[in-house]
């Protein structure tokens, strides 16, 4: 089994002439078509050639990593915002106790065991 690889134009616009997988000298499991439109090689995955160039991929890998690194800011932004906030509702809570607005006091014995005579 073998697979043919097309002539291709390769990231500085050199033409480069098509070949045959497995290469000459090359690993004999290698007989499939890999890479990009503009980087071929072989390999033993026959799901590996990418119809679109490599500097794509790489524009993909950036848009990912812009993407993620605004998802790391906001959920940093959301943990900062938590800790203020709690940190405030702490520390705007009175150090005594509520007043109930009674006043209870013991009444004491002398006044309990007088009595209207």
């Amino acid at each position: 089994m073998s697979a043919e690889c097309s002539s291709y134009l390769n990231a500085d616009k050199v033409l480069v002439s098509g070949f045959s997988c497995p290469r000459a000298g090359g690993d004999a499991r290698a007989v499939f078509c890999c890479g990009f439109q503009d980087v071929k090689y072989c390999c033993d995955d026959p799901h590996s050639f990418f119809p679109y160039e490599h500097s794509y991929m790489w524009w993909l890998s950036v848009g990912a990593l812009v993407g993620l690194s605004i998802a790391a800011v906001v959920l940093f932004a959301f943990i900062i915002t938590v800790c203020v906030l709690c940190y405030l509702f702490i520390s705007t809570k009175p150090r005594s106790k509520l007043d109930t607005g009674l006043s209870l006091q013991m009444a004491d014995s002398e006044t309990r065991g007088s009595s209207v005579c």
